[in-house]
């Protein structure tokens, strides 16, 4: 894992991206050169680099937003061929589209047909390459656990999911009168230093994991681990570098007042406003008439009288209330009996409801909430006060996630499925700090491209 503005992302993923653009690029002279085999080429090498510059930054865009790089896709999710398709796809129209739009870029079909089929082998073949190459033990980073109880255990089970595990736990150091809940048999021997051990083992991390805060740790030792070249690194940094999340159940207040992060300044306040108003401007643009469909639907199916907004009181920065302005999803008197979360197969949801929410139309009004100033394009989802009030009571640091304005779509949206109870709310949140501490434009537009991936294949709509 390495850290740009910020924000973790997976270098071996990061690296794939590179790969791929390369092979993308390619492609276009090859299929040129198969194309004009036989005959004198129609284009320069001016046009030929143009044309290939386009195809590759499209391609690239489009298996972002399909979720291609996202390390924390799980296996469930990770459909290859369907995802890699269904991107070349979008891929193809796009690069048509800007040829018609901008003739300079023009390039032959056959050109354009060669090119799309080379890309397409050459990123599976790498693919193959790389799922093969990520299985690899000793490329993996190894760890070695401070502790041997519960928060020791969950760390055995933690990437198991992700399609590329970044760490390998090589061992277990217990504590003395510590319980032992890990497998004893990954129990490192206490009779020699830990330095050594750690030398013997390949040992690149320890991760201090250690259920009792009060329990003495081996300060010494630990000391002379660190002098001698070995990272340590505590819980909560841990969770936030390999999940991409704040860990509540690790956290603690002196945390919070000592690590980077949660900065706050006028010029990235300017820059976000700049940044919200641009894209709302362009994405009203694109989307007014789907927009238009979507009031034309929900009139024929709940008549002419029906309203097609829905406003609705939710908490944003600083715990200013605004409304919220939405497309209406369910029946007009949905909450006559008071507040409530919206349940799985929810009967309350019109058949148009259903549609909009499944693809995330009934969220493009708030458009008009960023544009007011009430929202921003990314940050975490805004709840209602009936809500927050008693989220704030039950839950520590809940609070904080007000630091920052409430967003269209944020990094919770796309980490965590639709939370639809208070341990949902808590696993949210965790996903809410770590965006509130590493802001920055750049994690905004990794939010904007996977937000696309989350529409396409319809992840958490309820």
């Amino acid at each position: 894992m390495i850290r740009i503005f910020r924000h973790y992302i997976s270098s071996a993923f990061l690296w794939l991206l590179i790969l791929e653009a390369f092979v993308f690029y390619f492609s276009m002279y090859l299929g040129s050169q198969l194309r004009f085999l036989y005959e004198a080429s129609w284009y320069s090498e001016s046009d030929i680099i143009a044309a290939s510059l386009v195809f590759v930054v499209v391609v690239t865009l489009c298996n972002i937003s399909l979720g291609l790089y996202r390390r924390n896709l799980g296996t469930h999710d990770y459909d290859l061929l369907a995802r890699v398709s269904f991107s070349f796809g979008i891929s193809i129209a796009a690069v048509v589209s800007i040829y018609y739009i901008f003739p300079e870029f023009l390039i032959a079909r056959s050109v354009l047909g060669a090119a799309v089929i080379i890309a397409f082998l050459g990123m599976m073949i790498i693919r193959y390459f790389f799922y093969r190459y990520a299985k690899i033990e000793r490329i993996k980073k190894q760890v070695l656990v401070v502790g041997s109880g519960k928060k020791a255990v969950e760390l055995v089970t933690l990437n198991d999911s992700y399609i590329h595990k970044t760490f390998n736990i090589t061992g277990f150091l217990a504590l003395p009168d510590e319980q032992v809940l890990v497998d004893k048999s990954l129990l490192i021997n206490s009779d020699t230093s830990l330095c050594e051990t750690c030398q013997k083992l390949n040992i690149d991390e320890i991760v201090l994991a250690i259920d009792d805060r009060r329990r003495s740790m081996p300060i010494s030792t630990l000391l002379d681990c660190k002098m001698s070249g070995l990272d340590i690194i505590d819980l909560v940094t841990f969770y936030e570098r390999e999940q991409g999340l704040i860990s509540l159940n690790n956290v603690y207040p002196s945390w919070f007042l000592f690590s980077d992060g949660f900065a706050v300044s006028g010029f990235r306040s300017l820059t976000k406003r700049v940044f919200d108003i641009v894209m709302s401007v362009v994405l009203l643009a694109v989307s007014w008439p789907f927009m238009l469909m979507t009031i034309i639907a929900i009139k024929l199916e709940d008549g002419i009288q029906a309203p097609f907004f829905y406003k609705q009181v939710r908490v944003g920065e600083n715990n200013q209330h605004f409304k919220v302005i939405k497309f209406r999803s369910m029946v007009v008197n949905a909450e006559k009996n008071g507040a409530q979360w919206a349940k799985l197969r929810d009967n309350r949801i019109t058949r148009v409801g259903a549609f909009i929410r499944k693809v995330r139309i009934d969220e493009l009004p708030q458009i008009f909430n960023v544009l007011t100033g009430d929202m921003s394009f990314v940050g975490p989802r805004p709840e209602r006060p009936e809500f927050v009030d008693g989220f704030i009571e039950r839950i520590d640091y809940y609070a904080e996630r007000h630091r920052v304005k409430p967003g269209i779509t944020g990094w919770a949206q796309i980490c965590y499925p639709y939370g639809a109870s208070e341990e949902d709310t808590v696993r949210k949140l965790e996903y809410d700090l770590y965006y509130v501490k590493n802001y920055s434009m750049f994690l905004d537009m990794s939010i904007i491209l996977h937000t696309i991936e989350i529409v396409l294949w319809g992840k958490g709509a309820r």
